[in-house]
């Protein structure tokens, strides 16, 4: 059966200039073509999004937050290696630690199942936009989501009147196999010392196989019945290289950008999301740290959650310090200063957008919207084993009574004790307790902290080793049988109750302003549009397939040019630096690789070295981390994995001189499979000439 999928994109797009966009394919505007023409596109346009062997038909989405690519017959796909650095930590332990030693599978029998991990192909956009919008004028933000909820309903009765071959539906791969991981020495090469930064040399990627069913060569559950996946088309590879010029362009699955938000958005984001995210998380990061470096078995548990919290901890260090140095709110309010003089001067929703009315809701909000961060900071990151089972308990995990026994009363947590560490775990828990509290009013306080001063003296250590020592909720394994009255007395149970109850207060409070807002910045982005309606526009990033385009090059920052490329020689350098940076530790096997003059075929043609990782002047933001990048013949050049800390403000102002995206190249990529992993089976496969 014929498969479609429609997407629904941001009711708010926002004036673009030509190289600035992250650009739906189904209705690319053709002054945009042209511009992609002019820098080195060779194809026609067809060949982006139309056709059977079409460029986006090899793009995947990555798990639902990532992006990945198809570059063999039999599926393999490759992604950033921190895009499957939790897969790979599922399959690793101690003895065999495929995280710190990298794994390499030598037949398909070898390669590894991955439990919830899924690839999904897109098949078809189109903006829905129009026919939905008249019917949320009027309502409250949680209604207009219902009502979008049911629109999917809508769509499959029209389309099968259409095609009766033809349905609405996301059905994913779910059997998505791990293949081939570098070490983590070379795939986190610098770790939060680089993150971020440029010059970098980090092999940031991973292989993966789908694998589908053998009869339809469809979605399928795992089984080891199935066979690979045969696309009709994948990515082919360019062994060609690039130099400065050069066109480009990723495709992906972009998360969400907000480049129409208000200064007062802007100041919100600023003061009430990103600077307590970062307290909280430095506080978290600590714990964590200490407790990995002491124990590989830790290590192994809480790297991921490590690498998660750590990402954003910088990037919204690095946004808060773009916003500043480039003076982002003064820009902001010196724009809308022009929009009123427009307003005024044309009567366009005149007595509907209100910018003084605009400034006032984000003022009685500020504060809310601090304390939200960081409750959820502390209490909502799923961090700590206690607080998940507790919010579990708090999502409808209901008591029950086996069939035999239906008066009786359990509980049961399947045994995950290889996931956490009771020791790490109570730490974290007490630091990020004890820290909420010096963070926020006492109002906001949930009713457990009076049980920590009335019965443990203020000790938040000794509540939290009773909570992990007595509470039914961190029993696993068997049925923990109860009576109602125990229950309702538990201590974790009473934990998970008092934060849910805290959620929902500050819930309550900011939703007085949530829709009052939101309608303003509408309003607002209309304005934008119109004012500025002879400009192509795009929609905000919605994590739906779009394609930005650029080109390679370096930029100029303090009056210095940054280069375009790094090399084999500078991260050998880097290297030897271990000692004062763990970060830059790496095997005795990893200095040789790099330390060689003759690269082979992997040299590129021009500099005559081996080159890492490059710069393109495309326009990403989070979700894009693992998507491929393509030269003017659509040819994959290598995967898009960060962004330069100088335009971390990105995901609302794009800065057309300091913007970068940072790619690992796929010559890089092959080497490494090839000079360390000896894969020869999967570069037969992808054949990249």
């Amino acid at each position: 059966m014929k498969k479609i999928l429609l997407s629904l994109f941001s009711l708010c797009a926002l004036g673009a200039h030509a190289d600035e966009g992250m650009w739906t394919l189904y209705n690319l505007p053709n002054a945009v073509y042209e511009q992609m023409k002019a820098y080195g596109f060779q194809l026609p346009m067809e060949q982006l999004y139309a056709s059977d062997n079409a460029v986006k038909n090899a793009v995947v989405n990555f798990g639902g937050f990532c992006t990945g690519v198809v570059v063999s017959p039999d599926g393999l796909v490759f992604t950033n290696h921190h895009c499957g650095f939790d897969a790979i930590r599922q399959h690793s332990s101690v003895e065999h630690d495929y995280m710190l030693n990298g794994f390499i599978s030598k037949s398909y029998e070898e390669e590894l199942p991955n439990e919830d991990l899924f690839v999904s192909f897109m098949i078809d956009q189109r903006d829905v936009t129009d026919q939905i919008f008249p019917h949320l004028k009027g309502l409250s933000l949680n209604k207009q989501a219902e009502f979008v909820d049911s629109v999917e309903n809508a769509w499959q009765k029209e389309i099968r009147q259409q095609d009766s071959t033809l349905r609405v539906e996301v059905k994913p791969f779910e059997d998505v196999r791990l293949v081939f991981a570098v070490p983590k020495s070379m795939g986190k090469f610098g770790g939060e010392t680089d993150n971020w930064m440029w010059p970098r040399q980090t092999c940031d990627y991973s292989v993966f196989r789908i694998y589908a069913d053998p009869k339809t060569n469809g979605p399928a559950k795992y089984s080891k019945d199935n066979v690979p996946y045969h696309p009709k088309s994948w990515a082919p590879v360019a062994m060609d290289g690039y130099k400065p010029g050069d066109f480009c362009m990723i495709m992906g699955y972009p998360g969400s950008t907000s480049r129409y938000l208000s200064s007062y958005g802007i100041q919100e984001r600023r003061d009430a999301l990103n600077a307590p995210r970062v307290q909280v998380r430095e506080v978290k990061q600590e714990v964590m740290l200490r407790h990995m470096r002491a124990s590989e078995a830790v290590r192994i548990m809480y790297e991921s959650k490590y690498a998660h919290s750590s990402n954003y901890w910088k990037n919204s260090i690095g946004m808060n310090k773009c916003i500043d140095s480039i003076g982002l709110i003064g820009q902001k309010q010196q724009f809308e200063a022009k929009i009123r003089q427009w307003q005024d001067s044309t009567g366009y929703l005149k007595g509907e957008l209100d910018f003084d009315k605009l400034a006032q809701l984000y003022q009685k909000r500020m504060k809310l919207t601090r304390l939200r961060t960081i409750f959820r900071e502390t209490f909502y990151t799923f961090d700590d084993e206690l607080t998940t089972r507790a919010w579990k308990c708090n999502w409808g995990i209901h008591v029950q009574g086996p069939k035999d026994k239906p008066k009786k009363q359990y509980y049961m947590f399947d045994d995950n004790s290889k996931e956490w560490d009771e020791a790490t775990d109570c730490e974290l828990l007490a630091t990020l307790i004890r820290n909420y509290r010096q963070q926020v009013d006492k109002e906001y306080l949930p009713d457990f902290y009076e049980t920590i001063d009335k019965k443990f003296g203020g000790d938040c250590a000794a509540y939290v080793k009773a909570l992990y020592q007595k509470s039914i909720l961190m029993k696993s394994g068997k049925p923990i049988y109860f009576n109602k009255k125990s229950y309702d007395k538990d201590l974790g149970v009473k934990y998970g109750i008092s934060i849910s109850e805290i959620m929902a207060k500050i819930n309550d409070d900011l939703s007085e302003f949530k829709d009052d807002i939101a309608e303003q910045e509408r309003l607002l982005c209309a304005a934008v549009l119109r004012m500025e309606q002879d400009l192509p526009n795009y929609s905000d990033a919605n994590f739906t397939m779009r394609m930005t385009y650029g080109q390679i090059g370096e930029y100029t920052l303090g009056g210095r040019p940054s280069g375009y490329y790094t090399t084999a020689r500078s991260l050998w350098e880097k290297m030897q630096k271990s000692d004062e940076n763990f970060e830059y530790f790496a095997e005795p096997v990893m200095h040789e690789l790099m330390a060689q003059k003759d690269f082979g075929k992997y040299a590129d043609s021009l500099t005559g070295t081996m080159q890492l990782c490059f710069l393109s002047n495309n326009d990403i933001t989070g979700g894009n981390s693992g998507s491929p990048i393509f030269n003017g013949k659509g040819e994959l050049l290598g995967l898009a994995f960060d962004g330069n800390w100088d335009s971390l403000s990105s995901d609302i102002f794009f800065d057309r001189q300091l913007a970068r995206t940072i790619n690992v190249d796929v010559r890089y990529m092959l080497f490494m499979m090839d000079q360390w992993g000896h894969a020869d089976r999967l570069l037969k496969e992808i054949n990249a000439k």
